[in-house]
């Protein structure tokens, strides 16, 4: 399915029935990266997985800027009416459910943030290194968005009113320490690390994820209905 907003055709796909779970891929991916989550997460909630602006089948664009990138996703849960959905993001999809959970504290009722950083320098030096030569060799827009953003500071953190869960590998290409800071300056910040695990392996085309986003979601519910 195909959605105009803020100015572009976003591609996505739902399925299941229940409280909604809205998913974003990483850098270079699409939503078929989540084939194995979406399956056992429609179960039991109503899953939106959505190639972000210029990935997968959503209208190609000459530059990226994860804030464009935010006002697409709250136009989308808007336009489609979704109610306060669960939104989980991998690496840039963590970004934007950061930036766009301090921006728009009334859109979600939780994130989930796997393999995210704060700026660029925040990545492994060594992961940097790769990125700068192959742009320097072949100029790539996604290349380009990872050297000069994201600029999310400490006070956006402590703007964040929703609950939030940082995942981590521990082999991640962003370092433990730096999910911690992250986890502790959001006030409902929680973090956890995925033992021998990598940047993505324990997620893309993986089913190691939904235990962590089920048992997030439990969570919130408990929480909601002891209210």
């Amino acid at each position: 399915m195909h959605i105009h907003v803020n100015g572009v055709d976003i591609h996505y796909i739902s399925d299941g029935t229940g409280a909604p779970v809205l998913l974003l891929h990483g850098n270079g991916e699409d939503h078929r990266i989540f084939d194995r989550l979406i399956e056992d997460l429609k179960k039991n909630n109503k899953v939106f997985a959505v190639d972000t602006r210029g990935h997968g089948k959503s209208e190609k664009v000459d530059f990226f800027h994860y804030s464009d990138m935010v006002e697409d996703i709250v136009a989308f849960i808007r336009e489609l009416g979704i109610e306060r959905p669960i939104l989980y993001g991998f690496s840039d999809g963590g970004i934007v459910g950061l930036m766009l959970a301090a921006k728009h504290p009334e859109v979600l009722s939780g994130l989930i943030a796997s393999g995210v950083n704060l700026t660029p320098k925040d990545l492994k030096l060594s992961f940097r290194t790769v990125i700068r030569l192959k742009n320097a060799f072949k100029k790539d827009p996604l290349l380009e968005l990872m050297l000069n953003e994201p600029l999310i500071t400490d006070e956006d953190l402590e703007r964040i009113e929703i609950p939030v869960l940082m995942t981590i590998g521990e082999k991640d290409i962003v370092p433990v320490s730096h999910a911690e800071h992250i986890a502790g300056k959001i006030p409902r910040g929680s973090m956890t690390v995925v033992p021998k695990e990598d940047h993505g392996s324990y997620i893309v085309h993986s089913e190691k994820l939904f235990p962590l986003i089920s048992d997030f979601i439990e969570s919130l519910a408990s929480a909601f209905s002891s209210r």
